[in-house]
């Protein structure tokens, strides 16, 4: 049995007088899929519209053209590099018996040539010799990503939307704080409820009131922070009216659990259930590297040294777990894991910042354990259960 998540390599042996293959590069306008034909020399290429029906028409066609040749084809298989299309075509192919697998694009080793050649055509002819030895059982010629459903990837959106949102805001507020500083005016919060009224207050250093198409802009943006700032609290309301009717199990579960650890809101709760927890993650070590929170070390001869964070893995949560460590050790000083960092960096000055990366790692892998197995950290209290 395949174990969770192990996409390094094909457990299903390859027939390759019974496989048809192909692999897809695709780009916004059009498609280029490169075949391997049993029974057929060549090796046929063909550009396409972005239409999912010719391409299941030109599948077909290859079918025919190698079941002609005299080999009866049991399976068609194709691969693709995840990108802008996200996994709707995978889905979609495997509801019509077609088997898909989508290529992590960081996995496919190529030439490391100061100016190698790049194009279409030489890009399918690198994806069909990975995902070849990939079929063949071979490790590390690349790795494939995990295809959810559409709730799964619907579940991420009202996250991702805030964090935009967020991010938004705090745009929209520097940009008026700095055409504010430009006319020698400091001190001013955007962020105030009344702050609209009191921009015609406002004087520069000079004695003057604010110039009308500056003020003009303000006004335009606080508009926008409003608007900002109500879809962002739409976005958190509906969360909490999920979870108050959600059912008592799965990813819903997991959130209200994480949310009763003493350092962990709702949003941080719904950021790494929906974005690593509720994934089907082999071990441990699966989790840490998903996350991005390992190492990159480079090792040659005598040479030893570590070049930092891999930064290969989920950025959103790379970065939300950064900082919940940091609170972690404020709301939760009794626990193994502060005790852990602060007997490593108490007495040793400029290890607070490497340490915090471990410490976020550690994190991580007991939250996992938490909702997974029900494995309460060492010495982490929780809030009631509600």
């Amino acid at each position: 049995m395949q174990k969770l998540n192990d996409f390094s390599r094909s457990l299903v042996a390859l027939e390759p007088d019974g496989t048809l293959i192909a692999v897809i590069e695709m780009s916004l306008s059009s498609w280029l899929v490169a075949g391997i034909v049993p029974g057929v020399e060549r090796q046929p290429l063909k550009k396409l519209t972005v239409d999912e029906s010719a391409l299941l028409k030109l599948l077909h066609r290859w079918r025919e053209e190698a079941e002609k040749a005299g080999c009866r084809i049991e399976r068609i298989v194709v691969a693709f590099e995840a990108g802008r299309d996200g996994f709707w075509l995978a889905r979609w192919l495997k509801a019509r018996s077609i088997e898909a697998h989508v290529i992590h694009a960081a996995s496919v080793a190529v030439s490391r040539e100061h100016r190698r050649a790049k194009t279409d055509r030489l890009d399918t002819q690198l994806l069909k010799r990975a995902f070849l030895g990939w079929l063949r059982g071979e490790r590390d010629h690349c790795k494939m990503v995990d295809i959810p459903t559409i709730k799964d990837e619907d579940a991420k959106r009202p996250n991702r939307e805030r964090e935009n949102l967020v991010s938004e805001q705090s745009r929209i507020i520097n940009r008026m704080k700095a055409a504010l500083i430009r006319l020698g005016i400091r001190g001013f919060n955007p962020k105030l409820k009344r702050a609209a009224g009191r921009l015609d207050d406002l004087r520069t250093p000079e004695d003057e009131a604010i110039p009308p198409n500056t003020l003009a802009e303000l006004r335009r943006d606080m508009e926008r922070r409003r608007l900002v700032r109500d879809q962002i609290r739409q976005i958190e309301e509906a969360r909490l009216e999920r979870l108050d009717h959600a059912p008592g199990d799965g990813p819903h579960a997991m959130v209200r659990l994480l949310a009763r650890v003493i350092g962990v809101g709702i949003e941080t709760a719904d950021m790494l259930v929906h974005e690593v927890l509720s994934r089907n993650m082999r071990d441990r070590r699966a989790v840490a590297r998903y996350a991005g929170l390992t190492g990159s070390p480079d090792e040659s001869g005598r040479k030893r040294r570590e070049k930092g964070l891999a930064r290969s893995g989920n950025a959103r949560v790379r970065r939300g777990m950064i900082q919940l460590a940091w609170r972690f050790l404020l709301h939760q000083k009794d626990s193994a894991l502060t005790r852990w960092f602060r007997a490593r960096t108490e007495n040793a000055r400029g290890t607070r910042k490497p340490m915090i990366v471990a410490m976020a790692r550690k994190l991580l892998i007991a939250l996992w354990r938490l909702v997974r197995e029900g494995i309460v950290p060492d010495g982490v209290v929780l809030r009631p259960a509600q």
